[in-house]
């Protein structure tokens, strides 16, 4: 039994040691001069950079992102399935069918939400009307 803890014993000592030197290294090994102001400045493929680079992205890119990451990783689960799937029977395949149910369900009230149009209706303004009018700022209200 103690063997047992003494491997996990070596294992955690070796990367402990991995992570003390990696970080004697660096810090022996780095760059400890001036920095110029073109040092901090972002690149962008040799272009000078114009304005702030901290710009707010629509949310829909992030919403996006995390629906595909959901249905990713749930389709996952439908790996292991798989591989077992003559040996469970046709138990196993009427589970395989729930889960798939439940993931089409989510799919389907994600679409009818609307999260995965990059354009949605209330985004658009109608032909020749100002902005303001149509958002109902205070340009529309003084008339």
């Amino acid at each position: 039994m103690l063997t047992g803890f003494a491997s996990v014993l070596l294992f955690m000592t070796v990367a402990v040691l991995f992570l003390v030197v990696s970080l004697i290294l660096a810090r022996l090994l780095r760059y400890t001069g001036k920095y110029s102001k073109g040092k901090f400045t972002s690149y962008e493929c040799g272009e000078e950079p114009q304005g702030s680079a901290w710009i707010q992205f629509n949310i829909r890119f992030y919403v996006v992102a995390l629906i595909f990451i959901i249905f990713d990783v749930e389709i996952i689960f439908l790996l292991p399935w798989a591989v077992v799937f003559k040996e469970l029977g046709a138990f196993a395949f009427f589970e395989g069918l729930v889960f798939i149910a439940i993931l089409v369900v989510g799919l389907a009230y994600v679409w009818a939400k609307g999260d995965l149009a990059w354009i949605k209706a209330e985004d658009i303004q109608p032909a020749g009307r100002p902005a303001a009018v149509v958002s109902g700022g205070a340009a529309s209200r003084s008339r």
